[in-house]
């Protein structure tokens, strides 16, 4: 069996600039709609770096234990089905990816909630076509709910899953 990946969550600070950008490249896009402009990076790290997501945070994920940058993770509130519940979203560059280390963010950004309180619910929302995004969510606990569909980003529909982890349990 192996080993589960080592990692750390470090809040996104101006130095995570460069890692966003290398996120943005179409092989990590591509169930997003695409890479974004180079002025809607600029404008989504700035919203990260201020703590703008919508009472959530965003973490930049680090391999130890040389701390090296090797992917995103966060959490913002969202308005779904009546209620207000946490949304969690993550990327690992290609060349991290097959570790465990998106699994391990997503526990970890979980617990991250999981403290913040006030929300029963934790949700993703990884595209119906993208495999590895939807084997994170079975691993670290999440209930599948439904087949949805987004607008994301504006002008394209996206076929997504729902999948829901339950905060008080566990």
């Amino acid at each position: 069996m192996a080993t589960p990946a080592r990692i750390a969550l470090e809040p996104w600070t101006d130095d995570d600039l460069d890692l966003l950008r290398q996120a943005n490249a179409p092989e990590m896009t591509v169930h997003l709609g695409g890479p974004e402009t180079d002025e809607q990076v600029l404008a989504r790290h700035k919203r990260y770096v201020e703590g703008d997501t919508y009472q959530g945070q965003m973490f930049s994920v680090r391999l130890l234990p040389g701390r090296e940058p090797v992917g995103t993770v966060g959490y913002w509130e969202k308005e779904w089905q009546g209620e207000t519940v946490y949304e969690v979203g993550w990327g690992v560059l290609p060349a991290y990816q097959g570790r465990g280390i998106a699994a391990a963010a997503t526990a970890a950004v979980v617990e991250h909630t999981r403290a913040d309180g006030g929300r029963r619910y934790v949700h993703a929302f990884p595209s119906v076509q993208n495999a590895a995004s939807n084997a994170v969510c079975r691993k670290v606990g999440f209930t599948f709910m439904t087949e949805v569909d987004f607008e994301y980003p504006p002008g394209t529909l996206l076929r997504c899953n729902d999948w829901r982890l339950d905060l008080t349990t566990g």
